[in-house]
């Protein structure tokens, strides 16, 4: 779902998108976990992030996602939330750490975790 918004982007102000690699588990409870992750969305020299992450809010305005927008958000930006109704699922899309990024933080739905394995470390 990462790729699904970067790709909703105008390609011609894309310079790069790159996924981590790995992410983290976080427990939900009753022996589940959802993983957490993140891509960055590197814009073209002079693209400004607000506007498009504007953009990608009104594309899922009327998807299976709830919004929240927090403007500003605490990192001082506009901010627009993908969550989902009935699961975890949810998808931060704001400006990145870089001016000139955007960042799509994720949390998949809780899924169940083994209780003799640990969470810790990247995944």
């Amino acid at each position: 779902m990462e790729w699904e918004i970067a790709d909703s982007l105008p390609p011609d102000v894309v310079a790069e998108a790159e996924q981590m690699p790995k992410g983290g588990l976080i427990e939900c409870g009753d022996s589940s976990v959802n993983w957490h992750g993140a891509t960055t969305v590197t814009l073209t020299e002079g693209t400004e992030p607000e506007p498009l992450v504007r953009e990608l809010e009104a594309k899922y305005r009327d998807s299976r996602f709830q919004i929240k927008v927090r403007d500003p958000a605490p990192a001082g930006h506009y901010e627009v939330q993908l969550r989902s109704p009935d699961t975890a699922e949810i998808y931060i899309i704001g400006e990145g750490f870089d001016p000139s990024t955007i960042r799509i933080a994720s949390g998949s739905e809780c899924f169940p975790w083994p209780a003799d394995e640990t969470i810790r470390g990247d995944f």
